[in-house]
């Protein structure tokens, strides 16, 4: 689109059509206007997979491994790659607009949405996010980056006041942005904190640096239900408020402008932005179709399958792996997670796939016909009972698999009746009268014993087994996070013994309330083994096993958006699990499948530990990939693990007096660890592969000017037995700096691949942003001239070679 079309159609919109394009036409639609020629443009949850416009569990979508995953892999070819994929089930989907990336930062272990963000450097972080977001945007889908700026943590996080230096603003969290908009994002997402101050929808940070400075030609949308004023919010450089129809603008926003409280030149500016976003994305008649290539189902599977390899990351080997199929008989696979995986995180980037690949059949798949596979689940996770689904529930109307959703009157009458596939039903349809929503299930006991069931929601609320009343209370609301309440609602439970293997029916009922969301859910979950005689059985079924591989993990009650985490202990006997397995059997290889950090107290006990993080819907294959050596685990580490949540620097989450300082200023992640002079379990950039790689020669210039980049070539030689992967990492430091500066940072990367006894040559490009530093003084960057420390190693502990470039002036 040339830079008139849109000043040409905003003349012709009266006020009253530009203000209604300002604000959404439903939850994920903007509105469209018949004048100009401009349809509805769909948004969509994005960072794990292309949900569209409904939570509907029969509609389902690719899901990619976690953000956080993909942080590992340090390889934006493949991170674009997975970009095309998003692009590709947008077009399937309908969808224009992907919400996604997010770029907000591993800044404490304890955040609870760690798994949607890629890493806890500006660098790595920036580089991942502009490699996602050219895969999305290069077949003509918009990308977000979000949550600008300082959403960090979750707790409190409609309302709390992010209080950061402008250094640290400049150099660390917005960074990734900045990249992003060199990357040519055509949307930012304005985040629900407030920092230093003002609230992000009204932040004068979206003006300057975003607007300004950057020259950020897109829209700014606020996330969702984020704009919480009218005249603050219309005055700033927030373009999009969503969701609609009803928000602080629309009709308020009319009167503002009529007013002289709004200057209609911001909106005309607000809406140019949107009609160049439409001609992006082909929402301007004459509408063309997107030219999105049909992917068919096999090659996208085996694109996860090899995103989910490239982020494994191998943090200890001790020879034990990759595991020889053919000198194995028996092999043990143990721990719930084995057989129910974390293949995503919670909160509005949830997606429903199908054919999801559990560890257990990934390594049955592989053993078939080669060995016998021996899967015990060990404890329980001692967490709420999950929603019922298709694997022991029919519909009591149809006999389907599945449950049966009924939407009722106040007198009890049937408005609506359908049948859905899981007892999680976070939207359902609410005719006129609507009153109660139900969820029923004939539920098929085994084993027999104490079950526990579970309902969902907000308001009164009850759960009745063959016409029991097993549970009935009110349940008031006690947040406004919108991940709570249409996402996540609490479940409240009640046990009963079911003695037989009788089918029983089961029902859930909620009231609906105003304020309270229509999510509902109906839960249940059958008796818990004693941990002590599920411990006895795991340690029997390794200690019989040639090996063992001993699957654990976080729950969606420990690792989701809207809360944090209250420590890093995986809960649930896991720890004690570990343990065990591994003294009974030296071949012990431990996975650990976590969106984020967690605490693994028994890492020197096992054989080898493999971090999978959350691997998507090809968990099972990707990880038979890895153990059996067909592949190897190729990603590095993109935040600081530590041995214990005590030892690490930077932890802070919860605001005090509703402010949360970053009192660490530019020092977290690595950062913070080098500067507090503490070792953590693993450092940033740690992961071991299949072979060993010896560094024989780094090439890098003497000198260089300031604002040019630079580059350092490595020659590394592969002297393993196996092809392998290596990831060349560069640091910097400054000894001796006038300002204050982090003890050492991390500047850039390359990757290369050699056969065994081969060598190759990484080049690492250095950008001219490693050596700048922002001068409040000077109100801008600065550079200084001089000597800096140029580090190059296999991550930000282990380092191979040390030399000097001096910086001269430009």
């Amino acid at each position: 689109m040339d830079d008139e079309t849109p000043d040409r159609l905003i003349g012709k919109l009266s006020l009253e059509q530009k203000v209604r394009l300002l604000t959404g036409a439903t939850t994920w639609r903007t509105a469209g206007e018949a004048a100009v020629g401009l349809r509805e443009m769909v948004t969509s949850d994005g960072p794990a997979g292309v949900r569209g416009e409904a939570w509907d569990e029969r509609c389902s979508s690719a899901l990619l491994p976690s953000a956080s995953a993909l942080g590992a892999m340090w390889d934006e070819d493949l991170v674009e790659e997975l970009g095309g994929l998003l692009a590709t089930e947008a077009a399937r989907k309908g969808v224009d607009v992907v919400l996604a990336p997010t770029l907000n930062l591993h800044r404490s272990p304890l955040g609870g949405r760690h798994f949607e963000c890629f890493s806890e450097d500006p660098e790595l972080t920036g580089r991942t996010g502009a490699a996602l977001i050219r895969g999305v945007q290069g077949l003509g889908v918009a990308a977000t980056a979000k949550h600008y700026v300082a959403n960090d943590s979750e707790t409190d996080r409609l309302t709390v006041d992010v209080r950061v230096s402008e250094r640290a603003l400049r150099e660390v969290y917005l960074a990734p942005f900045e990249a992003a908009v060199e990357a040519g994002v055509w949307l930012v997402m304005a985040g629900y904190n407030s920092v230093n101050g003002a609230t992000m929808t009204a932040s004068p940070l979206l003006a300057d640096p975003l607007k300004g400075e950057w020259g950020f030609d897109g829209v700014v949308v606020s996330d969702w239900a984020a704009t919480r004023s009218t005249e603050a919010t219309g005055r700033a450089a927030l373009d999009l408020a969503m969701p609609g129809p009803e928000s602080p603008w629309g009709a308020a926003l009319l009167r503002a402008v009529r007013d002289g409280r709004v200057d209609e030149k911001a909106v005309d500016d607000k809406v140019r932005r949107i009609l160049r976003l439409a001609g992006r994305v082909g929402a301007l008649e004459p509408h063309r179709p997107r030219r999105v290539p049909v992917r068919p189902a096999r090659r996208t599977r085996a694109l996860l399958r090899r995103a989910a390899r490239a982020g494994s990351v191998l943090l200890r080997n001790t020879g034990v792996l990759p595991l020889d199929p053919g000198g194995l008989s028996t092999v043990a696979v143990i721990g719930v997670h084995a057989a129910y995986p974390r293949t995503q995180g919670g909160g509005s980037a949830g997606v429903f796939c199908s054919d999801v690949v559990t560890p257990l059949a990934g390594v049955r798949a592989r053993l078939r016909g080669r060995a016998r596979v021996v899967h015990v689940p060990g404890p329980s996770l001692g967490v709420p009972p999950p929603p019922v689904d298709t694997g022991r529930c029919s519909d009591p109307r149809s006999g389907a698999p599945g449950v049966l959703l009924r939407v009722l009157d106040d007198a009890g009458r049937e408005l609506r009746a359908e049948h859905r596939l899981s007892g999680r039903q976070l939207e359902p349809d609410l005719p006129p009268g609507a009153h109660t929503v139900e969820i029923s299930a004939v539920l098929r006991p085994e084993p027999t014993g104490e079950w526990t069931f579970g309902v969902g929601g907000f308001g009164r609320m009850t759960v009745t087994v063959d016409e029991h009343l097993l549970l009935e209370g009110d349940f008031p609301r006690e947040t406004d996070d919108p991940a709570v309440v249409h996402v996540n609602p609490p479940v409240h439970t009640a046990r009963m013994s079911l003695p037989s293997k009788r089918p029983v029916r089961v029902v859930a009922r909620r009231e609906l309330v105003p304020g309270g969301g229509r999510a509902t859910v109906l839960a249940a979950a059958p008796p818990e083994p004693d941990p002590a005689a599920a411990l006895d059985a795991a340690v029997r079924a390794a200690r019989n096993a040639d090996a063992a591989i001993v699957v654990v993990g976080t729950t969606e009650h420990g690792e989701t958006e809207g809360r944090d985490r209250a420590g890093l202990s995986l809960g649930g006997h896991q720890d004690e699990l570990v343990r065990a397995v591994a003294a009974a059997n030296p071949r012990t290889v431990a996975v650990v499948n976590s969106g984020g950090p967690v605490d693994m107290p028994w890492r020197e006990d096992v054989g080898a530990l493999l971090l999978t993080w959350f691997p998507g819907q090809e968990a099972g294959g990707a990880l038979a990939d890895v153990l059996f050596g067909l592949a190897e685990p190729a990603g590095r580490l993109p935040t600081t693990w530590a041995a214990s949540l005590t030892d690490a620097p930077v932890t802070r989450t919860r605001p005090v007096d509703g402010g949360l300082d970053y009192r660490e200023g530019i020092h977290i992640g690595h950062r913070a660890w080098l500067r507090a002079g503490r070792e953590p379990a693993y450092w940033f950039g740690h992961g071991l592969g299949y072979t060993t790689w010896e560094y024989e020669a780094v090439e890098a210039p003497a000198d260089v000017t300031a604002g040019d980049p630079f580059t350092v070539r490595v020659r590394v030689c592969n002297t393993g037995g196996r092809h392998g992967r290596e990831v060349v990492q560069v640091y910097l430091s400054r000894p001796g700096s006038a300002v204050e500066r982090p003890v050492r940072w991390f500047a850039g990367y390359a990757a290369v691949t050699a056969g065994p006894g081969r060598t190759a040559t990484a080049e690492a490009e250095i950008p001219p942003r490693a050596l700048r530093h922002w001068s409040r003084e000077a109100g801008g960057w600065s550079t200084e001239t001089g000597t800096f420390r140029l580090s190059v190693g296999r991550s930000a502990g282990d380092l191979r070679w040390e030399g000097t470039v001096t910086v001269t002036g430009p």
